[in-house]
């Protein structure tokens, strides 16, 4: 249990590394955007966050830096993610439905965890389409286990009503931004706005799921 105990603060811990290395990645980026390479900085509601991984930045300088902080970023975000999964259907057990809910839920977890990966390495200037695959299979397969888990929780209420409010919201954040990748207008700044606030909020779930699963198993533990 002690074990658990620590790995939920890891976790939490992978959460909050991800928010400080893509800030600092976007105060190092090297300069412009998709549509106008001369601006200067990194525009918050103009490039996207894959500029940050990319070796060449739009500009046509060396982008190093901020390829080397967002990629540490986000395969910590990624594995962070996968290690949540994992240990996430033990509180589960007392239900087989919630259990099975909660295994096929991780699944899907554990694949979006490698595709975050997969997205940090594989820069977009350099292999565009491997890039957006990952893209694509991460938020799809994120939406999935987030549905499974919310049935699960609906099943063995494992934790407080507040998280399971919480997955709500993020659920519909989730799915809002599936849709709009798939669907949605092309227009830069919506799809650049939709992409931070789904990141970030990912991220921010997962850091509050990990907090009370932490506390729960520190109730067990005393």
């Amino acid at each position: 249990m002690f074990v658990r105990f620590r790995l939920f603060s890891l976790i939490m811990a992978g959460c909050g590394q991800f928010i400080l290395l893509t800030l600092a990645a976007m105060l190092f980026y090297a300069g412009g955007t998709n549509s106008d390479p001369t601006l200067a900085r990194y525009q918050f509601f103009h490039n996207f966050f894959s500029d940050l991984g990319m070796t060449i930045a739009h500009n046509g300088e060396a982008n190093t830096f901020s390829f080397l902080l967002f990629s540490l970023a986000l395969s910590l975000a990624g594995l962070s993610l996968i290690l949540f999964f994992i240990l996430m259907p033990r509180f589960f057990q007392s239900d087989r439905l919630g259990l099975a809910l909660s295994r096929l839920g991780a699944l899907f977890g554990i694949m979006a965890g490698l595709c975050f990966i997969g997205v940090a390495f594989t820069p977009a200037n350099l292999l565009l389409a491997a890039h957006v695959n990952f893209v694509y299979g991460a938020f799809g397969s994120y939406f999935i286990a987030t549905l499974f888990f919310l049935a699960a929780m609906l099943k063995v209420p494992a934790f407080v009503a507040h998280y399971l409010m919480v997955l709500v919201v993020f659920a519909v954040i989730l799915g809002g931004y599936v849709w709009l990748l798939f669907y949605g207008p092309r227009e830069l700044t919506i799809q650049v706005t939709g992409q931070k606030i789904v990141a970030y909020a990912s991220i921010i779930t997962v850091f509050i799921m990990a907090y009370g699963a932490r506390q729960k198993q520190q109730q067990e533990m005393t």
